[in-house]
């Protein structure tokens, strides 16, 4: 296995939303990486998500498009929620799965891209370049199914002050870690999605590499303060409840209950009411 499953597999066993809030931290490439698989590194422990619910995005910092404009994040923030994920463009394992489990999601989820939600991609690496940038869309576009997405969806790299700053408000902990080759070019990080409010703010954090299109779709949902959807989305959404431990949603089950308790005495009202009235007489 090499280094990147090995983070992969680590970070999958250990809980991906708690952790102590260490930005950009490295590794020294002269320590061993852990003696035994049943211990977690301790420089992986400073890998995870602290969820920053309600939190501002850094919407002045400048960033570098993929068609090497410079921007500011808030470019993209103003009339629809954002779909986010932070990753490096030269990851072999796990960033790659993230952005394809996004955008498989986002394929299914009944939204289109530019109508209803954006979509931001931004490196965690400075070294990452447009043209790299360039590269990922174009996979991540490949897989989301949809060529007239390409305005909506934005791959971002930038200097390490806006990277420091994005993490930071995002609660996204990450640790520069050596290759194989011992060069520290790697990052051991959480998998996770994020969405944003229209107006830049942290609302809901899905963990994971595969993402169920209903999570992402309530989330959106959510983070648009209803203004998407339709009815049954709203009946849906009282059915589910969000939880941060978990990074998903899942069903309230009392809720359920009782709708179908309500439901139930709707029927029995309706049956009482058609047995207790009298049959009209017959004309001759």
């Amino acid at each position: 296995m090499n280094f990147c499953g090995f983070v992969l597999s680590v970070l999958f066993a250990a809980s991906t939303l708690s952790a102590a809030p260490v930005w950009a931290q490295t590794y020294s490439a002269d320590k061993p990486l852990g003696a035994t698989a049943q211990k977690t590194p301790d420089y992986l422990k400073n890998a995870g998500i602290d969820q920053r619910l309600g939190s501002a995005l850094p919407l002045n910092d400048h960033f570098v498009d993929e068609a090497g404009q410079d921007v500011t994040l808030g470019k993209y923030f103003g009339s629809r929620p954002v779909v986010m994920a932070l990753v490096y463009y030269h990851c072999g394992m796990l960033c790659p799965q993230v952005l394809h489990g996004m955008a498989t999601a986002l394929h299914d989820v009944g939204f289109k891209a530019g109508d209803q939600y954006d979509v931001i991609v931004a490196s965690i690496d400075p070294m990452d370049t447009t043209a790299d940038s360039v590269d990922a869309k174009q996979r991540f576009l490949a897989t989301l199914g949809d060529a007239g997405a390409a305005d909506a969806v934005h791959f971002l790299t930038g200097p390490q002050q806006s990277i420091t700053d994005l993490a930071q408000e995002t609660g996204f902990h990450y640790v520069r870690v050596p290759g194989p080759d011992g060069k520290m070019d790697q990052f051991a990080h959480s998998s996770v999605i994020m969405i944003a409010t229209p107006d830049g703010r942290m609302s809901k954090y899905l963990a994971g590499i595969n993402y169920q299109s209903r999570d992402v779709r309530l989330a959106l949902i959510q983070a648009s303060n209803h203004r998407i959807g339709t009815l049954s989305d709203i009946v849906l959404m009282y059915c589910c409840n969000y939880v941060p431990s978990q990074g998903r949603y899942t069903v309230a089950v009392l809720r359920v209950m009782g709708l179908a308790g309500m439901a139930s005495l709707f029927a029995l009202a309706g049956m009482l009411y058609l047995l207790s009235r009298k049959p009209k007489g017959r004309i001759a």
